[in-house]
């Protein structure tokens, strides 16, 4: 019997109940290096097609590759902060394979001699707790190409009219790394694949090797899936969820997995080794081509090429320029601000972090920096359909208007307004204020008069006002606010309007 017999996913619980899920998690990243991987092209993210290529990456005869040093430093930096021992001596390799974005018809990497191995991530679960992966190997290659598949319906190859091919990619540094077998995660399995690949990302950003851009492609994720018959010894069969593009759908594309190979087995099936494809629409997999082993790719060391050998003492140099570990970083800073695990937790989730601490280096509160940048900005990036750090607005802008609020030269309905205005392009936050004529009206006698003409209008509430009940303030308080297009300072207009019933 072959997969293809027909079963519905297993109930979550059932397959916990008969099987052990071992996971296996493969990541590309692309270094964000202003060259390719072996010749001088850009690397410019969105160019037009093909017009970054040259004889080198489009495999023309007699084009000789040069290794990128700065992408051999990348690749140490990563295997360093990884925990991985660097290998001393290496060499590239060519891995062979016919495909139609690939123009050599092989691609340059790694093989049996990696830049870096045997290391561990340490990575921090939903509870708190802790869970080790083990990196089995870090190495380097080239990206490949990309195809464009016109005229179907899903924007693969099947049913397409043609396909176009563009270059522009095929070439740009690539590092592969990929993790020991993952084992006894049970039903936190899809947890652990998710946080794995939230910390890897938290890491490779703060190494600032790469934008992982799981959205552009900068940073892909293969999840390697198969279960075990609860008490056997032996891994069962195993597919690649190729290209998971988001940090929630490696979560799901897990779990799919796990139920779907299940219900499989359990109906009699046997699991084929094969690649499958995420659909994000509704977060299941399908069947994409038979999966090759390292035999079938025909690797053999590549002779245009020197070996890697980084001399031990860069190597320490490097490992002197790691920054502090994310969560380490985050566990100081929430305990300087003390806030609690959810709280940074939703920084974390919103992508607010990092701009909150740049807005307290420019000078604001942290609390008051929290709360622009989780609300209010968080507000407008969603309605412009935008990540946070995409808005036209920057720390040391908003650092500016929360300083004007603090000098009394704003008040927070203003300064939402002036804030409003460094999203609109209008200049930085001074600007806008003369611009707008926001600042804070400071004339007591036009405040005066402003109290006045409001308590004429409403005698009944100035009754009140003068007979003890103070509460009713507010009603003129808020009619000089209009009056004065919120300029006036509330509390000084309050003052004002009980010492006018005085």
């Amino acid at each position: 019997m072959t997969a293809s017999v027909s079963a519905d996913l297993l109930a979550y619980d059932d397959v916990l109940a008969k099987f052990e899920p071992v996971m296996g998690m493969e990541v590309h990243v692309e270094l964000h290096t202003a060259t390719k991987m072996f010749c001088p092209c850009p690397t410019t993210f969105g160019a037009e097609p093909n017009t970054q290529v040259c004889p080198v990456c489009l495999g023309l005869p007699g084009a000789l590759p040069v290794v990128n040093q700065a992408a051999v430093e990348s690749a140490i930096r990563i295997g360093l902060a990884l925990n991985c021992s660097i290998t001393p001596w290496g060499r590239f390799a060519r891995k062979n394979y016919f495909y139609p974005d690939q123009p050599k018809n092989y691609q340059i990497s790694q093989y049996d001699e990696p830049i870096a191995t045997d290391g561990y991530l340490d990575v921090v679960l939903d509870d708190g707790t802790t869970w080790r992966v083990d990196i089995e190997r870090a190495h380097m290659e080239e990206d490949t190409g990309k195809s464009l598949h016109v005229g179907g319906a899903t924007g693969r190859i099947h049913g397409a009219s043609h396909s176009l091919l563009d270059y522009n990619r095929a070439g740009v540094p690539l590092i592969e790394i990929v993790t020991k077998p993952i084992v006894g995660a049970g039903e936190r399995a899809p947890e652990v694949a998710r946080a794995y690949v939230t910390a890897l990302r938290d890491l490779l950003e703060a190494l600032d090797v790469s934008d992982v851009r799981m959205d552009q492609g900068s940073m892909r994720c293969d999840a390697n899936v198969s279960l075990m018959p609860i008490g056997a010894k032996e891994f069962g069969t195993r597919t690649e969820t190729k290209n998971v593009n988001s940090l929630k759908s490696v979560e799901v594309a897990v779990r799919y997995e796990m139920r779907r190979q299940a219900a499989v087995l359990v109906a009699g099936g046997e699991i084929i080794q094969e690649t499958r494809h995420f659909q994000e629409a509704d977060g299941t997999t399908s069947p994409g081509r038979r999966k090759e082993t390292a035999e079938d790719y025909r690797y053999f060391p590549e002779p245009d090429l020197e070996p890697i050998a980084p001399d031990a003492a860069w190597v320490e140099e490097l490992r002197a320029t790691l920054p502090e570990l994310p969560w380490l970083r985050r566990a100081r800073i929430q305990a300087e601000w003390g806030v609690s695990d959810e709280e940074m937790r939703d920084l974390v989730n919103a992508g607010a972090l990092d701009l909150v601490i740049a807005t307290t280096e420019a000078g604001a509160p942290a609390s008051e920096a929290r709360s622009w940048w989780v609300a209010y900005l968080a507000q407008q990036a969603n309605s412009r359909g935008v990540e946070l750090a995409e808005l036209p607005i920057t720390p040391e802008q908003l650092a500016r208007v929360i300083a004007l609020v603090a000098e009394g030269k704003l008040t927070n309905k203003l300064a939402r307004q002036v804030v409003d205005g460094v999203l609109a392009g209008e200049g930085e936050p001074d600007e806008v204020v003369a611009a707008r004529g926001l600042e804070v009206v400071r004339d007591d006698s036009a405040l005066q008069a402003a109290v006045d003409a409001a308590l004429a209008a409403n005698p009944d509430i100035a009754d009140k006002i003068r007979s003890g009940k103070v509460q009713a303030a507010g009603k003129i308080v808020g009619d000089v606010m209009k009056a004065t297009r919120g300029q006036a300072d509330p509390a000084r207009v309050k003052e004002l309007v009980i010492a006018a019933c005085s």
